[in-house]
């Protein structure tokens, strides 16, 4: 079983939709790569066998407008590929159509998502509901799937940090990062490699041989989810807020390393890792030290997991408090903040 975690709804002040320009900056920073991935890894005579449709996933697509921009880059690399691969160029009259499945948990915003699609797209556009730890789609029917700033949400919290006996009861903290616990990070790695046992298993079904599955994780903003913690220890030193709630809360994120996904990856065995690499991009939010829009923008995913635990009295004034710590926050990325990076992976199926 696992737990859903919707982004923010609807396309108001606080919406995932209006707020989620470190995403998009992810998104920017692995266009080039995904399109190098596409023109050097993938053979579209193999993979397209006798059809003539070209079936795309996008894993975890949320509301928008991003997944769009992923799709319209991805669908353009693989024209090109199509017609230029073996230095022929072909006819454009028969180029494959493409068929696009945006997949999330059945709680996503899909009516928001569908209200925005693009009406000069060059694509059919379908949902896929549901987690994407199971299977989503027939055997062999899938032929690229993408995964951007997904692939880090686990499906449930370990079940160690919720025992307050456990060497892994997380006291005081809301992640990993930071815990001086060994215990809590190990529980987090052995859940992310639950996970992606079954994640792998089913895309392994679902991809045809040659297919191309790319991800592309951020690890840059891993460290800024503390203050929303200190913003809930600051409620529980009022009075407000009982300290047993705040350490039974964990976000269920483990963002991971090249050596992680590496590990999952060839323990599954079904694919091969044609590129894989930290790449440093640029971000303006961070050059310019914006804490206030960063933080806004995680609390358009946050939120719901603050509400869902909280209450949304508490979880609206953990938020709030965070936000106006912004010259705080800025102080402490001109010091310590890194610059930002992302994993991106290129795996072919087998």
């Amino acid at each position: 079983m696992t737990t859903s975690f919707p982004m923010n709804a609807g396309d108001g002040l606080y919406s995932y939709s209006k707020n989620s320009h470190l995403q998009k900056e992810i998104i920017d920073g692995a266009e080039e790569m995904v399109k190098d991935a596409i023109i050097r890894k993938v053979d579209i005579k193999t993979i397209l066998s006798s059809s003539n449709t070209l079936r795309i996933t996008e894993l975890g697509c949320s509301v928008g407008p991003n997944t769009f921009s992923s799709m319209q880059h991805i669908v353009e690399a693989l024209k090109d590929k199509y017609l230029y691969q073996d230095q022929v160029i072909k006819s454009t009259n028969n180029i494959p159509e493409f068929q696009i499945f945006f997949n999330d948990h059945v709680t996503n915003d899909f009516n928001t998502l569908f209200r925005s699609l693009p009406i000069d797209r060059s694509y059919y556009a379908f949902g896929a509901p549901g987690s994407f730890h199971g299977r989503l789609f027939p055997s062999r029917s899938i032929h690229f799937a993408h995964c951007s700033s997904a692939i880090h949400w686990l499906s449930k919290i370990p079940k160690e940090l919720l025992d307050k006996k456990s060497p892994a009861w997380n006291k005081g903290l809301i992640h990993y990062v930071g815990a001086s616990n060994i215990e809590v990070v190990n529980a987090y790695v052995a859940q992310f490699e639950k996970d992606m046992e079954m994640f792998f298993k089913a895309r392994a079904e679902e991809i045809v041989p040659g297919g191309m599955m790319v991800f592309i994780s951020p690890l840059c903003y891993i460290h800024l989810m503390g203050f929303f913690g200190s913003s809930l220890m600051d409620l529980v030193n009022e009075g407000k807020l009982d300290e047993s709630l705040v350490d039974s809360f964990n976000l269920p994120m483990y963002f991971p390393s090249p050596q992680d996904m590496t590990k999952v990856v060839e323990k599954n065995g079904c694919f091969s890792i044609e590129m894989m690499e930290l790449r440093y991009t640029k971000s303006k939010l961070v050059d310019e030290v914006d804490a206030k829009t960063i933080m806004i923008n995680l609390r358009a995913f946050l939120e719901g997991l603050l509400i869902n635990h909280f209450g949304s009295k508490i979880a609206e004034e953990a938020c709030a408090r965070t936000i106006l710590k912004s010259e705080e926050i800025s102080a402490w990325m001109k010091v310590n903040y890194e610059k930002p990076s992302i994993l991106f992976a290129a795996l072919k199926r087998k």
